[in-house]
């Protein structure tokens, strides 16, 4: 059977692009390399049978400011979101905590235990969040902007200067107390953002306006329920989702593509545009080749930088346990760290040079406190994910190991690390533990192909892969040199994290290149 459109990986944006183009009268047909869709929006029993832990991504956040979830009715279709109050804090090692709460003068009143001031100001940084939201939004939802468009908009020079920024820099121009210092150069460990890396100030901004805004949300009863709402939508519309289906090639004759192989040698016959949600690299170097994109853009593709690696352990437990700070125990996601901006950059200087750092930043997602569905009951599960570790290890900080190889050092690293957050945050936890698995930067890799380096991005948020440069100025607007061929995932604008942007975005592509109608609400 021939196909109008083919999608390659069915993560959660390969899965919004498939839907849109599904919705518009296309035959599409969605190809997943593994035995489930998902991604890295996909939940697991990890650490023990019966305890569903997310692997990869936890929470449910800029997907709330997209119109996807509305436009497919993916409430109708088993999507449950839980948002806790508070719903975000910063722990500190002498039982302190700093709270984001739903309304806004819950956190102005946590912030103003450390400074009034600086509760002032957040409430004048929300209120700048609030009005700029439709732009924001916007830029989300529709290809980038080229630099000359950006420096050419009214505070065009002034809006560039903050987005260049860098965490340590904004948060000292901003902020008086070295707890909020230190609480927003954390935000932008979750783009891979060293304290003194461009883009942290404005990711920093960014991101825990959007959590006071729509608040982070944990999905009921696992993170896959977001693929699998998606694959109805697919499938009601006349799709196909097939999994165990790895490509492994992309026919292109005559500078169009025109067919699919996979891997056991079946070739499937594609009469329209094909949309990968993988990684740039193996979309231009593996899938395509240097025959359709030419040599210049392999070469491209080949020095492409992806960002720090993650380390994760997840935890069963008999039991809830209490966090020394109240009441951190109440909330799905909470960062842990020593109290300094100076610590996490002395981190990055670790994980630079190859080092296990001494004291990460850990996000812990309390899953169960939120979600007791996940678990059998009276029992609990934490999700660990140490911000970050090197892929390629050369040497330990904490002097408990020695070797490169991970499989050997993983466990050391975890026990150590487990009694750090014993003996800081989480006093009594090791005894709770029922059992565990760990998950290093090699383990992520070898159960999701994308997660390259055991990241989760797709490509580092540097300043040359971001915006109409991401993943690289030729391909910065979705499509590629053949000209059927588009990347629709993480490696594309707006990039990673659970927003569904890229799909939504490439979809608009395809479909305003074929002259047809865009399913979906105007960006």
């Amino acid at each position: 059977m021939a196909y109008d459109a083919a999608v390659v990986g069915a993560g959660h944006n390969g899965l919004t692009c498939a839907a849109y183009l599904a919705r518009a009268g296309l035959k599409v047909l969605v190809l997943e390399a593994r035995e489930v869709i998902g991604g890295m929006t996909m939940s697991d029993e990890l650490a023990a049978p019966g305890f569903l832990s997310d692997v990869h991504a936890s929470g449910y956040l800029v997907a709330k400011l997209a119109p996807v979830a509305e436009d497919f009715d993916l409430a109708g279709r088993g999507l449950d979101l839980i948002t806790p109050d508070p719903n975000w804090a910063q722990v500190f090692p002498d039982g302190r905590s700093l709270l984001i709460g739903r309304d806004i003068e819950a956190t102005a009143a946590s912030i103003a235990q450390f400074s009034s001031r600086d509760a002032e100001t957040w409430r004048t940084l929300y209120q700048r969040y609030l009005t700029a939201k439709p732009t924001i939004v916007r830029a989300m939802l529709s290809a980038p902007k080229s630099l000359a468009e950006e420096l050419a908009a009214p505070h065009g020079a002034d809006g560039y200067r903050m987005l260049m920024q860098s965490g340590r820099s904004w948060a000292d121009e901003t902020f008086e107390s070295p707890e909020l210092r230190l609480f927003f150069a954390s935000a932008g460990l979750h783009f891979g953002l060293a304290p003194d890396d461009a883009l942290g100030g404005h990711f920093a901004w960014l991101f825990f306006a959007v959590v006071q805004d729509v608040g982070c949300s944990i999905v009921k009863g696992g993170m896959h329920n977001v693929p699998l709402a998606l694959a109805q939508v697919v499938e009601a519309a006349g799709g196909e989702v097939r999994t165990d289906a790895k490509v492994g090639r992309i026919e292109v004759v005559d500078g169009q593509a025109v067919a699919v192989h996979l891997a056991d040698g079946e070739r499937i016959a594609v009469g329209g545009p094909i949309a990968v949600n993988a990684d740039p690299r193996h979309l231009v170097v593996d899938l395509l080749g240097p025959d359709a994109v030419g040599a210049d853009l392999e070469a491209k593709l080949k020095r492409y930088e992806w960002g720090p690696s993650f380390f994760g352990i997840h935890l069963a437990l008999d039991a809830p346990v209490d966090f020394k700070a109240a009441p951190a125990g109440q909330v799905c996601y909470v960062h842990a760290s020593e109290l300094s901006v100076d610590a996490l950059a002395r981190m990055f200087v670790d994980i630079r040079a190859g080092r296990l750092p001494e004291h990460p930043m850990v996000g812990i997602v309390n899953e169960s406190a939120c979600d007791p569905s996940r678990v059998p009951e009276g029992k609990a599960l934490m999700k660990f994910v140490v911000h970050f570790v090197p892929y390629k290890v050369t040497g330990d900080a904490t002097g408990r190991t020695s070797g490169g190889d991970w499989d050997a050092i993983k466990d050391v690293y975890a026990d150590y690390l487990l009694e750090w957050l014993d003996e800081a945050f989480l006093p009594g936890l090791r005894k709770r533990i029922i059992s565990r698995s760990i998950q290093s930067p090699v383990d992520y890799e070898r159960r999701t192909s994308s997660s390259v380096h055991g990241t989760h991005m797709h490509g580092a948020f540097v300043p040359w892969q971001v915006g109409a440069f991401r993943p690289v100025p030729e391909m910065g607007h979705y499509q590629t040199p053949v000209p059927n061929v588009y990347l629709c995932g993480a490696g594309a604008h707006p990039g990673s994290g659970v927003s569904m942007g890229p799909g939504h975005n490439a979809a608009a592509t395809i479909c305003a290149d074929l002259a047809i109608r865009f399913p979906g609400r105007a960006a």
